[in-house]
């Protein structure tokens, strides 16, 4: 398979539209669609969306016919698909809901914290990957974990990159912001623990001891290990909130951050983060590594 089409099943603006997708990747998708004359504006997150009048000549271009469940499957195997609740529309209500059940008796700063998570000069530190990390918290520490030492590494995910202006001052600047937000409303060892856990996400190198801080880093790391095209998005984000910067200059920033991981005995320190995302990380790390050395 390769570039699939559904049937024109989806009703809208007076006709019946298909979905066209590659299980390959993106950029396949991309090239398709524009030798087909298909505007990107018919582009939605992992899809085209074509009207019936253009599915014969699609088909006839290569195109495969897959019923819809089909493509959904390829879509999901590929790791190309992008779920429902990371889509713009859901993440608000999705991640409100997360914080009421974290700190139900702070709503406004709840609020606040979205507001800077949907900052439009993010492009991968935006609420796709606060909610992703809320996410890998919820397996890497359902064991050994209290109610309120979960709380804190709740916390410390809403906050590690609330403060992201793409330097190397964000999580100090972040941490401040949980201390100064949290003063008050949490005992002082508490605020101190979540502002501690904040900071170690700007090296990932929690002592083999700092239980919290290793599941804290394995879920702001998960990333790492996703499905070759999944983790290609991710890269492409990065690469975008540093698009300012001379390309060889970017690679070879990004090259000593991926190496420096590489080097490490393992990149991740809780058992579950070693035994279920440390292969994948490996490789797409080294994949990325060799690409990036083209571009210096």
């Amino acid at each position: 398979m390769s570039i699939l089409i559904d049937p024109p099943r989806w009703p809208a603006h007076g006709t019946l539209f298909a979905h066209l997708v590659s299980d390959t990747s993106l950029a396949e998708l991309h090239q398709f669609a524009e030798q087909q004359e298909i505007s990107r504006r018919a582009f939605d997150r992992d899809h085209y969306d074509v009207p019936r009048e253009h599915y014969d000549r699609l088909v006839a271009a290569g195109a495969q016919e897959v019923s819809g469940g089909e493509l959904v499957r390829a879509l999901l195997s590929s790791g190309i698909r992008i779920p429902a609740k990371y889509r713009p529309e859901k993440l608000g209500t999705i991640l409100s809901r997360r914080w009421a059940r974290t700190l139900p008796t702070e709503p406004q700063l709840g609020s606040e914290l979205l507001e800077r998570w949907s900052q439009s000069h993010r492009h991968y530190h935006d609420r796709v990957h606060l909610l992703s990390v809320l996410e890998a918290l919820d397996w890497l520490a359902k064991d050994n974990t209290d109610p309120q030492e979960l709380m804190l590494l709740q916390l410390a995910a809403w906050f590690h990159d609330a403060v992201y202006e793409g330097t190397s001052e964000d999580e100090f600047k972040s941490a401040i912001l949980a201390r100064e937000r949290l003063w008050g409303v949490l005992s002082p060892g508490a605020v101190s623990k979540v502002s501690d856990l904040i900071m170690l996400t700007a090296g990932h190198s929690p002592a083999d001891t700092d239980r919290l801080g290793n599941i804290l880093c394995d879920a702001d790391l998960e990333v790492l290990a996703r499905p070759t095209v999944a983790y290609q998005r991710y890269a492409e984000a990065i690469y975008k909130e540093y698009e300012h910067l001379p390309r060889p200059l970017l690679a070879s920033g990004r090259s000593k951050i991926l190496t420096g991981l590489l080097e490490k005995d393992k990149i991740y320190g809780t058992p579950a983060g070693i035994q279920r995302l440390e292969p994948g990380a490996r490789i797409n790390l080294s994949n990325e590594l060799e690409l990036l050395r083209s571009w210096l």
